[in-house]
């Protein structure tokens, strides 16, 4: 059976979040897009459901974390390479998102982060298990 995710997290501006993740190469679905959210396509499987923060609300009890100030998620995108990593950092960068710390180069597994205009972190990376060192292998 085939499983599907979809992330929910709450954005203060739908217009310009939609905006942002478009200049990264973003689809969204309209089927599932109002003046509340948005559905993004991340893969066949994979889904990003940005809701407008009044929206989003009415799903919880609890307060919405400000992700300016707190960090209550990571969300990490594996891609096809280590240029598809830095061509997806500029393009964040590019469409106002930041880079709140140095890429991570472990020789087999290549990473960045960006925070997008929301707060939200989104690290991308490139993984060559064939390049993997021995003893982290073991634990397969």
């Amino acid at each position: 059976m085939t499983k599907q995710i979809f992330i929910n997290l709450p954005v203060k501006d739908l217009d310009k979040t939609i905006e942002f993740f478009t200049k990264l190469g973003f689809k969204f679905n309209p089927q599932f897009t109002d003046e509340n959210a948005t559905c993004m396509i991340v893969s066949d499987d994979i889904f990003v459901m940005l809701l407008v923060e009044k929206f989003f609300k009415t799903f919880i009890k609890k307060e919405i974390c400000d992700a300016k100030k707190s960090t209550e998620v990571l969300l990490a995108l594996a891609v096809e390479s280590r240029g598809e990593v830095d061509k997806m950092m500029t393009d964040a960068i590019k469409a106002g998102g930041s880079e709140p710390r140095a890429p991570q180069d472990h020789g087999w597994m290549y990473g960045r982060s960006f925070e997008d205009i929301n707060g939200h972190i989104w690290e991308v990376f490139y993984m060559d298990e064939s390049q993997m060192p021995e003893e982290m292998k073991k634990g397969q």
